[in-house]
């Protein structure tokens, strides 16, 4: 809007120059032309403010650190955003577990307050227990196996339940396979029995867990390190590039090849922030997305032989188990647990993917 101010002063010199007696009917006319000129003028200003407007903030929590790939994946994304939407989004990557853990996180989205983040299915289950289905143990082949689910119809499908609970997942991920990590070694199934045992904050991994015979304990991944230093927890199971990131091998020096969960994860944006995005900037974050999770997936595969390497040559012994004595005692859970992820037919229909 023109202010008033300055219209009222501009139309009130008019008008008294207007009443000399010198001045014609004709000239009065022009002056009032030139007066609307004007003021379209100033109408034309104000509504060019109106257009340049600050850019939109945009926080990323994450918990590693910016070289990890949990962190480069936002850098890439926010690179795309830059490049295709310069001057509209202030794209913020807060690293090293400064906004908190996964459930901080994911709570700091549902209020607003964090735009996007990365999560492990295993933690969103939480809001929506259907995706738990995904951490059934021995159910992934291998990365090609979930990469061919999770592109597909079911991930489109499970896409649509996160949403309803306010999440816009752009993509999932893979962080890679799960493995034994301990303060003893551990090398088959009754090895568990008795023991103290972090776990994630997640129903399914308490009660595959307790299926075993352990004592499961939540705790915040961030707090691990000190759970398991204190004697909180006795051992856990980890991505062989989270047993070194977070340096897990100096208090936890034995890590078992189990390979029993694909950790899978979701790329994912607060849904009322995207609701209030144009049809362009949606465009643009997903293709950003859609470029990034591949990047992603492709440095934490590469990544997790190149990590043991590390805790190994910081004194971690690597143990060799028997896979199939594994992969028979959790068999009984699919049976015991399929109900709460959908029915073993769902399950099913995952491991019949080629």
């Amino acid at each position: 809007m023109v202010d008033s101010k300055w219209s009222s002063i501009f139309f009130a010199t008019n008008y008294n120059n207007c009443e000399d007696n010198s001045m014609t009917a004709k000239t009065t006319k022009r002056m009032k032309r030139v007066g609307l000129v004007f003021v379209a003028a100033l109408g034309l200003v104000a509504a060019g403010h109106s257009v340049a407007q600050d850019p939109k903030n945009m926080t990323i929590s994450v918990i590693y650190g910016p070289e990890k790939p949990q962190s480069k994946i936002w850098y890439r994304f926010r690179d795309i955003v830059d490049e295709k939407l310069p001057g509209q989004f202030e794209v913020k990557v807060v690293t090293d577990g400064a906004l908190g853990g996964e459930k901080e996180t994911t709570e700091g989205i549902r209020l607003g307050s964090i735009q996007g983040a990365l999560s492990t299915l295993a933690n969103l289950s939480t809001w929506v227990p259907e995706g738990a289905l995904f951490d059934m143990p021995f159910m992934f082949r291998d990365l090609g196996h979930v990469e061919k689910v999770m592109t597909g119809a079911t991930g489109d499908e499970y896409k649509a339940l996160y949403e309803a609970q306010g999440f816009k997942v752009l993509g999932f991920i893979a962080y890679g396979s799960r493995h034994v990590i301990s303060k003893e070694p551990i090398r088959v199934p009754a090895d568990v029995k008795g023991k103290k045992m972090r776990v994630l904050q997640s129903p399914l991994h308490i009660s595959l867990w307790e299926s075993l015979g352990a004592n499961p304990t939540p705790v915040p991944i961030t707090e691990a390190y000190n759970a398991l230093q204190t004697g909180v927890v006795d051992y856990m199971d980890m991505t062989k590039s989270g047993y070194q990131a977070l340096k897990l091998f100096e208090v936890v020096p034995y890590l078992t090849q189990t390979n029993h969960i694909w950790a899978l994860g979701a790329m994912y944006l607060d849904k009322a922030f995207w609701d209030a995005l144009t049809a362009e900037q949606q465009a643009v974050m997903q293709s950003a997305a859609d470029d990034a999770i591949p990047y992603f997936n492709e440095l934490a595969a590469g990544e997790q032989d190149a990590s043991l390497a590390k805790t190994v040559e910081g004194g971690a012994e690597v143990v060799q188990p028997d896979v199939k004595a594994w992969q028979d005692a959790m068999a009984p859970f699919w049976a015991s647990y399929a109900d709460k992820v959908g029915g073993m037919e769902r399950i099913q229909a995952i491991v019949d993917v080629e």
